[in-house]
């Protein structure tokens, strides 16, 4: 299979085509090598539109739903981001090309091991990976973004509290089958608002307690 042409393939008959058409955001996907992030067993499908199996019962976010993703958060050159689950690297890859410095954790280790060869590998050194169930902990700092991979019924305060003044953070709440997409806002003064982006379907959070009732 010819890599470069299926990843042309997939930014201009995928991506571009669910209306994302930032330059930067474009450029990011037709750069990144996709499969490199990808267990060997499936990097023949690394460009197809769906989501792919990483191990855990997780999977990799469909590559529509990473571009509008990107797009939305309109990453900036020395903005530091927050990635709550890293899964396969890649998308914490793209975010490493758009911002400044990200931290991207996973409650599994292997997913964080496996990330940190394919980074290194792809040369991107402005990531920094941990191994934390984000249920339990967050790192001890706030950020300018923030991108949660799981879905959650509704957002999370503790998420909330760990972005700057004006920061944004992209999240999907609901309960399958019915989810949505949100670009969540915070003000100068601690206030929230959400904007909800498009309807899609991911796996929930690892070890989300079901009994939780946090409402926005």
């Amino acid at each position: 299979m010819n890599m470069e042409l299926a990843r042309r393939q997939m930014v201009e008959q995928q991506v571009r085509a669910w209306d994302v058409d930032d330059p930067a955001v474009l450029d990011v996907m037709k750069r990144i090598a996709r499969e490199a992030f990808l267990p060997v067993q499936f990097r023949d499908v690394a460009y197809a539109d769906g989501e792919i199996l990483l191990g855990h019962g997780q999977y990799l976010m469909p590559p529509v739903v990473e571009g509008r993703l990107l797009q939305a958060l309109d990453l900036q050159s020395g903005e530091s981001v927050l990635e709550i689950g890293t899964g396969s690297g890649y998308l914490t890859a793209c975010l490493a090309e758009l911002a400044g410095r990200i931290t991207s954790i996973d409650i599994f280790s292997d997913f964080t091991d496996s990330a940190a060869s394919a980074l290194e590998t792809a040369g991107i050194e402005n990531v920094t990976l941990q191994t934390m169930d984000a249920v339990q902990e967050l790192p001890d700092s706030q950020f300018d973004a923030i991108v949660v991979t799981g879905s959650i019924p509704h957002p999370e305060p503790r998420f909330l509290d760990c972005l700057k003044p004006d920061g944004r953070m992209f999240v999907i709440v609901g309960r399958a089958p019915i989810m949505v997409a949100q670009l969540v806002r915070k003000g100068d003064n601690a206030a929230w608002s959400a904007e909800n982006l498009f309807e899609t379907s991911v796996r929930q959070l690892v070890n989300w307690p079901e009994e939780n009732k946090f409402i926005f």
